[in-house]
């Protein structure tokens, strides 16, 4: 696919992490046109996942992340677990030196992140699992020598994923609760109600068919026109009707669990950076 005529043209991006988050990233650059296979390198210890990645995207695998910073990409972007961020960091922190550095690492802040590598511009992100199909979302900030372009190239990069917005570091916490575990949260709506069609006496297959084909229309419905999903309820239901019904005993037990949920991840995230 050709490259879009944007400013990622001309960049190399190496991804240490080949993970579920981290082949996304790869393959969506790829497949949105930003950037070419050729300057996308991905390493990881998981040698079959490097093999479906570059049979999948053409990207350039290398199989440790010493050969992948050899080459000097202009961007590196960190798709490993928090857990073993630190060990990344301290084995890589010299090759590193004088990179554009990317962490998607949940509960590690900037400033561990710039202790651990003083010569690097650091970028954090939080993206969520959709960037694999380009309709991610993605929160992003820069660290205290980041420069406004290198944002601005953090930021079109995972735009060509979904949606980037730039926030400030104390709200990325928030949005990884709320955003980067929503694929998961709606994933369990989707198979919460196919249950229940199952268990009114909808068959297997064709409930969770008719389920996910109305998540995706009504995620469309949202996106192309901005209505307020209020709005859009309303149009859905009748006074006095089904609906009506049905909502009445949702909402609060659905409101109530996102709130408990966001709560829970939030303090899961201060319990990683607490180490």
């Amino acid at each position: 696919m050709p490259e879009n005529n944007t400013a990622l043209a001309g960049i190399t991006v190496g991804v240490i992490g080949a993970g579920s988050m981290g082949g996304a990233i790869a393959r969506g650059l790829v497949e949105a046109g930003a950037i070419g296979g050729s300057r996308v390198l991905v390493c990881d210890h998981n040698a079959s996942k490097l093999e479906a990645l570059a049979a999948e995207a053409g990207v350039r695998v290398l199989a440790t992340s010493d050969a992948l910073l050899a080459e000097h990409p202009d961007v590196v972007v960190l798709a490993v677990k928090p857990q073993v961020l630190g060990a990344l960091l301290a084995q890589s922190a010299s090759a590193l030196a004088g990179s554009l550095v990317v962490s998607i690492a949940a509960g590690t802040a900037l400033s561990t992140l710039e202790a651990a590598l003083p010569a690097c511009r650091v970028v954090r992100v939080m993206p969520n699992l959709p960037v694999s199909v380009r309709s991610g979302a993605s929160a992003v900030c820069g660290g205290s020598t980041a420069t406004s372009a290198d944002i601005e190239l953090v930021r079109e990069m995972f735009a060509a994923l979904g949606s980037a917005k730039v926030m400030r570091e104390d709200q990325l916490d928030a949005e990884g609760a709320v955003v980067g575990c929503a694929p998961a949260y709606f994933a369990l709506m989707v198979d919460a109600l196919t249950r229940a069609g199952i268990r009114a006496g909808l068959p297997a297959a064709a409930a969770r068919e008719m389920v996910n084909a109305t998540m995706l229309g009504v995620a469309e419905s949202l996106a192309k026109s901005g209505e307020h999903p209020r709005a859009y309820m309303e149009r859905v239901t009748s006074p006095g009707g089904t609906t009506a019904a049905a909502l009445y005993e949702l909402e609060p037990a659905l409101t109530e669990g996102a709130y408990a949920a966001v709560d829970a991840a939030l303090a899961r995230t201060a319990e990683l950076a607490r180490g």
